[in-house]
């Protein structure tokens, strides 16, 4: 056995065992924690597998974000966590969960095994069509031009489930501040971290959009980047979010779509297709998407970490 086969039986054997123990996680806390693990050494998985931009995406948006939001929902949880542990389903109700999941796991696997060989793939009809486009990273091609509704859908799907976030809160405090105040010693390492890391970060987020065109990278991942930043600042008291009620607030979460749907059926015009770009016009068109998108992403992102409004003043 080689030692890249050893250290990847290693790395699945590290995999399952994260993920039962996420599953059979009593605490909910333990099993957030786990479910991090598990995107992280998923994404070491993508990478092994020489899918950089799946492993950034699954470490920023899988692991990272996600892990955050269900961090905040297990503190809100643990008040009435302690009631409910005394509660065990019934052992018919764990065996059919069981058996469920057991049949899930089997199709799945059915179907991975009972793939033709070589697989099916239309790699080579992308990177023979790359040239075209103008764009040197594949994924990118992918998404912005060949599924483009995809994309859009997902750029949408996000400012709705934050709009769902905000209808949580009270009337008293619509349109006020999103989260608590955060407050922090002004002299203590977390406030040290919020004034030297932000300028490092938007760096990289901005570097990691920028070469989403021709290398690993893309809008998602530099925007997670550039929220994890503002949500620095603000966990140090350096920063607070707006309130929601703010008009460049609102334009600037709804402009990236809006310039993605107005540039989708500008192409049935001038491409003959919806989502379509005209010849020789490819890159820029979809330079100006995901530039419009960052900022959408990036406040849509830190927003839904931040939460409901909870107070209509600053502080």
């Amino acid at each position: 056995m080689t030692v890249a086969s050893t250290l990847a039986l290693i790395l699945v054997v590290l995999l399952l065992s994260v993920a039962a123990w996420t599953v059979v996680a009593r605490q909910t806390f333990a099993a957030v924690v786990g479910f991090v693990a598990y995107g992280l050494l998923l994404s070491i998985a993508w990478v092994a597998l020489s899918a950089v931009d799946v492993a950034l995406t699954e470490a920023a948006i899988g692991s990272g974000l996600t892990g955050v939001l269900l961090i905040g929902a297990s503190a809100r949880l643990r008040v009435t966590e302690a009631a409910a542990s005394p509660e065990r389903p019934g052992a018919l109700l764990r065996g059919l969960g069981a058996l469920a999941s057991a049949m899930v796991a089997g199709g799945i696997a059915a179907s991975v095994l009972s793939l033709p060989e070589p697989a099916p793939t239309l790699a080579p009809a992308v990177a023979e069509h790359l040239p075209s486009i103008g764009l040197g990273n594949a994924v990118t091609v992918v998404l912005l031009a060949y599924r483009g509704i995809d994309t859009l859908l997902e750029s949408i799907v996000v400012v709705f489930a934050l709009i769902g976030v905000w209808s949580l809160a009270p009337d008293r405090v619509w349109g006020g501040y999103p989260g608590p105040r955060q407050y922090a010693d002004p002299n203590g390492i977390l406030a040290y971290l919020g004034r030297v890391l932000p300028p490092i970060g938007i760096i990289v987020g901005v570097y990691i959009f920028w070469v989403g065109a021709d290398l690993p990278g893309g809008k998602f991942q530099g925007a997670t980047i550039l929220a994890a930043m503002w949500l620095l600042g603000m966990m140090a008291g350096l920063a607070d979010a707006p309130p929601i009620s703010r008009t460049w607030l609102r334009i600037l979460l709804v402009a990236g779509p809006l310039l993605f749907i107005a540039i989708g059926f500008a192409g049935a015009l001038t491409a003959g297709a919806v989502l379509a770009y005209p010849d020789g016009y490819a890159k820029l068109l979809i330079k100006v998407i995901e530039a419009a998108l960052m900022p959408t992403l990036t406040l849509t992102l830190a927003l839904l970490v931040a939460g409901r409004p909870e107070r209509t003043a600053r502080g």
